[in-house]
């Protein structure tokens, strides 16, 4: 895996050490390739908040991710979207005792979303007053689990990846399982993904999307490709309202990555247009990085972003 520096950041620095930056710019994903043109920014009020928080303490000596500080991590990035101090308080604003809760996963296996992650996104919806029996955290199963089939609320948390059909495997793509043919989504680099976010079973149904980003795959050959060269420590989580917003975020990190790796442009293949098309057709949320308010919180070198 490719690492960058060793230092490290105590707790008390991590909660700290708090940067905000608004972006710029819009992605255009054409079939030419990756291209950020810059605009003018927006007004703050128009922009959708999106959180990257990063700490090198998440991962331990065995590449491992460290449930404690993955707790904290989440919190930070909650307290930061809802503005609750209190991070029992910020996962109230989004979880109602009375919420029947799924959590959807990904569990492709030589990156999936992690136990870590899965346990953590568990425990606080347990804290925000949801009992456990109306808790699920599945995949694959997402159709046929009753407590999916019930679900007031979801949470959508998945490894971002380079993909061989849609360009990125990211939170939008996540929800392909909540059709009963996902193969019918593939045609055109997966340009209606969008569409399945329309759909009843999931449509305003999210209240968080958690974009996992400790060891991104940014390249990949074939449609199931995985190569550990092309895995880089990045030690961060990507989180927001806006699954289309924190996809662009990806897409750009991931595409920084690539370009420092190969030491040149290097486009991702095929273009993730399907995260412009949200944004552009399906219109369920904004793929323009001038509406989108980036808040960086912690370890920042080499974010790209």
């Amino acid at each position: 895996m490719k690492d960058e520096t060793k230092r490290k950041l105590t707790r008390r620095q991590f909660i700290k050490h708090t940067s905000m930056a608004t972006i710029g710019g819009s992605i255009m994903l054409s079939s030419h390739g990756s291209v950020f043109s810059e605009t003018e920014p927006s007004a703050k009020s128009t922009q959708t908040d999106v959180v990257l928080v990063r700490n090198r303490e998440v991962l331990d000596k065995r590449g491992k991710p460290n449930i404690d500080v993955v707790l904290e991590m989440l919190d930070v990035a909650v307290s930061s979207l809802t503005g609750e101090t209190d991070s029992v308080a910020g996962w109230r604003t989004l979880i109602k005792p009375e919420d029947v809760v799924g959590i959807k996963t990904n569990v492709w296996s030589p990156i999936g979303t992690t136990k870590a992650i899965e346990q953590s996104l568990k425990a606080r919806v347990m804290r925000a007053g949801v009992s456990e029996h109306n808790i699920s955290i599945s995949d694959r199963n997402v159709l046929h689990e009753p407590v999916f089939k019930k679900a007031t609320a979801l949470i959508n948390a998945r490894p971002m990846r380079s993909h061989h059909w849609s360009g990125v495997g990211s939170l939008i793509k996540n929800y392909i399982m909540f059709v009963p043919d996902p193969y019918n989504y593939h045609e055109d680099s997966c340009a209606r993904l969008g569409e399945i976010w329309t759909y009843p079973i999931v449509k305003d149904k999210t209240r968080l999307n958690v974009l996992v980003m400790f060891t991104p795959q940014f390249n990949n050959v074939g449609p199931h490709g995985f190569s550990p060269r092309h895995v880089w420590k990045y030690y961060g989580l990507i989180v927001g309202f806006d699954p289309v917003a924190i996809d662009t975020i990806g897409v750009k990190i991931i595409q920084g990555i690539r370009n420092e790796y190969f030491g040149e442009e290097r486009p991702l293949t095929p273009p993730p247009h399907h995260i412009e098309l949200a944004d552009t057709k399906y219109r369920i949320g904004t793929a323009d990085l001038s509406k989108i308010n980036l808040i960086k919180i912690g370890y920042d070198k080499g974010s790209f972003c």
